[in-house]
């Protein structure tokens, strides 16, 4: 998988919170390692893992993972000729009493959890070995039982020690009045009494040891300097003892070593499955179904890093079209959506839960690829448009069926003009590649690109245009503005520099988009339009020159129609020609109010003409009216003008009356409408 992706999407940070829930080290190497697969069999299998083990925490008891404390220093020693300690086989015997806990456990769990109960009973309780290290090994020591020798040897020390201890009780009973304490030490493992200096010469025997301060001397009396050497002497029998004993457990845990690290691998396979069934529990995560088929369907979507702040997002691509264009305000959510899905996405290929609703759906991809972010190199001196230019080529390189691209604000921070030439260019080269793809966009154009083109869909994240607040939800199926004017209002931008960019927005639109920026919603594409039509008209209504159908190829007739439209559009509004009769669908220009509008409702019997302009519907006397631009040259021939002049809930009430008679279903109207 793409590492600038795992990246962008904030993988590594996601890793970062599952390890808090991993309780050894065979656990952290696992998570550690961990990247999405691709392969949707194997995908299955880890969900399902991860479901089960969270199926058993659900029932509130302690699952008993066995401890790996000290287990990795002993693995790492085994068969390097290391001889290893009492401490070494008390982690080891834990560590074989643990695992016959997890196979007891497990074994009682084979009905909530069948497939990873099922890996315990794979674990080696290695009864041998643990019997002799229990049997050798007491409270961290060799034990006296361990062998008949060390049992004689540690008798006759026991004896010395004795005897030394009461020729020591004797020597300080008659001696306490030179003493510095009346007490026992030991120095280089040799037992002395503290005399005052001056009076060292009264004990006969070596002296040892002096204080810091030369005021105490430590002497060994030679009354059991003998019975010292001899226990000296005993000790490193007892010492040569314990080595053999200790030697012979090391042959046997070598002897299990396999054994062994199977034990280790699959507690380590445990934790891994169990701190994922954690994580998943903690972020709401539930499993979910997959595909290879490209179908994602996501309800109740939220970023697992943004859990209490995200709104919910519902998202389904792949039937119909593989591709969506976002459009959008800025802070609006475009970019959280792009990598709720990437992140989802990565996460579902690892085997983890992800927090969405019931009815879920992802497809497994051979390769996720992200554009995200302000991806500007100092030290590679790119900006910004460079940085994303080199992304998408390694994009374009790359796609295929299987891959997944999430594209934010694709060819912004250059020439908006050639922007969206390029931006139209790059699409189309991965749509024909069948790579899946998410878009972001400020691009107008490319709405009507996605309208058009099979495979490309628009959608847009809500806004509350009365508020000026984002609603941060997605709506599939209709594009969406940028309200950058009235943000930026919003925000407190001085009015002057408000009126002045409206200004300016009006004086530069490009009037052949929709005619007047005020009409253009009427004359988008809506979402419940027939797909046919859909692919051929772009997002204003017109069908599009290098589509399908009459306009093809135009021909002598055409041509002269198209370059009249043309000079009618770059010409005053006044000086265009009066028709005997207006039609629906034809522009006119309302000089009366100095707007431009689309006629809905023939001339009446006082020559009043039905007029909508932005969405209202007026009656005008036809003597104000002038022809803008006919509506043979502005639609097609058999164009649905109930798309621009009915409500899109009378339009679905209409086509469900016209298959079928529904008892109360009624579609009101004002009668000036009809």
């Amino acid at each position: 998988m793409d590492n600038i992706t795992m990246s962008m999407l904030e993988y590594d940070k996601l890793k970062e919170r599952l390890l808090e829930y991993a309780v050894s080290y065979e656990g952290r190497k696992h998570i550690e390692d961990l990247v999405p697969g691709s392969h949707l069999r194997a995908i299955e299998s880890a969900l399902l893992e991860t479901a089960e083990a969270k199926a058993l925490l659900g029932k509130g008891a302690s699952v008993p993972l066995p401890s790996l404390e000290g287990i990795e220093h002993i693995t790492s020693l085994l068969h390097t000729g290391y001889l290893f300690s009492e401490q070494d086989f008390t982690a080891v015997q834990t560590f074989l009493h643990s695992c016959s806990q997890l196979r007891k456990y497990m074994a009682g769990k084979r009905e909530i959890a069948p497939t990873v109960s099922s890996y315990a009973s794979s674990m080696e309780e290695l009864p041998r070995l643990k019997s002799e290290i229990e049997r050798c090994i007491r409270f961290g020591k060799v034990d006296d039982q361990a062998s008949k020798q060390l049992e004689k040897v540690r008798k006759k020390i026991a004896v010395i020690k004795e005897r030394i201890q009461k020729k020591m009780s004797a020597i300080l009973s008659r001696h306490g009045s030179i003493l510095q304490e009346h007490l026992v030490s030991v120095r280089g493992g040799r037992y002395v009494v503290p005399v005052k200096r001056e009076y060292h010469k009264q004990i006969k025997g070596a002296v040892l040891d002096q204080s810091t301060s030369g005021q105490t001397v430590f002497v060994e009396p030679e009354e059991i300097s003998l019975l010292q050497t001899e226990l000296g002497m005993l000790e490193a029998d007892e010492a040569r003892e314990e080595g053999v004993v200790l030697s012979m457990l090391t042959g046997m845990l070598e002897a299990s070593s396999n054994e062994l690290q199977l034990n280790i691998d699959i507690t380590g396979n445990y934790d891994f499955i169990f701190a994922k069934a954690k994580y998943g529990r903690s972020i709401g995560g539930r499993s979910v179904q997959l595909n290879a088929d490209g179908l994602i369907r996501l309800r109740g979507a939220k970023h697992p890093l943004m859990l209490q702040t995200m709104v919910p997002l519902h998202l389904e691509m792949g039937k119909g079209y593989r591709s969506l264009i976002i459009t959008g305000p800025n802070t609006g959510g475009k970019t959280v959506a792009l990598k709720t899905l990437g992140l989802l996405t990565l996460m579902v290929q690892s085997g983890l839960l992800v927090p969405v609703e019931e009815g879920s759906m992802f497809a497994v991809f051979g390769n996720v690829m992200t554009a995200i972010g302000d991806g500007q190199s100092i030290e590679q001196s790119l900006s910004t448009f460079s940085a994303q230019i080199r992304r998408l080529i390694a994009m374009v390189d790359a796609a295929d069926r299987s891959t997944l691209l999430l594209i934010d604000e694709l060819a912004a921070g250059t020439d908006p003009g050639e922007g969206m030439s390029l931006s139209i260019a790059i699409l189309e080269e991965l749509n024909g590649r069948d790579a899946m793809m998410m878009v972001t966009t400020h691009f107008n154009e490319l709405k009507g690109f996605a309208s058009r083109t099979p495979g490309f869909q628009n959608a847009r994240m809500e806004f509350d245009v009365d508020t000026l607040e984002p609603l941060y939800r997605l709506t599939i199926g209709e594009s969406g503005q940028s309200y950058a004017i009235e943000i930026a209002t919003k925000l407190g931008m001085p009015s002057g520099i408000i009126g002045r960019s409206r200004h300016i927005l009006q004086s530069h639109k490009p009037q052949l988009a929709v005619v007047m920026p005020e009409i253009a919603p009427e004359l988008d594409m809506r979402p419940d339009e027939p797909q046919e039509e859909a692919e051929s008209l772009d997002h204003s209504g017109l069908r599009h020159p290098n589509s399908g159908g009459k306009n093809r190829n135009l021909e002598s007739g055409d041509r002269k129609r198209e370059d009249s439209r043309k000079e009618g559009m770059e010409s005053e509004p006044g000086n265009n020609p009066k028709k005997a009769r207006f039609e629906i669908g034809d522009a006119v220009y309302v000089s009366s109010l100095g707007r431009v509008g689309v006629i809905y409702q023939d001339e009446d019997a006082k020559g009043m003409v039905g007029v909508m302009i932005q969405k209202q519907k007026l009656k005008i006397n036809r003597k104000r009216l002038k022809l803008y631009i006919e509506k043979g040259n502005l639609y097609p021939e058999d164009y649905d003008f109930d798309i621009i002049f009915d409500s899109k809930e009378n339009r679905k009430k209409s086509k469900l009356m016209q298959r079928k008679h529904v008892e109360g279903l009624s579609i009101i109207r004002n009668p000036d409408d009809n």
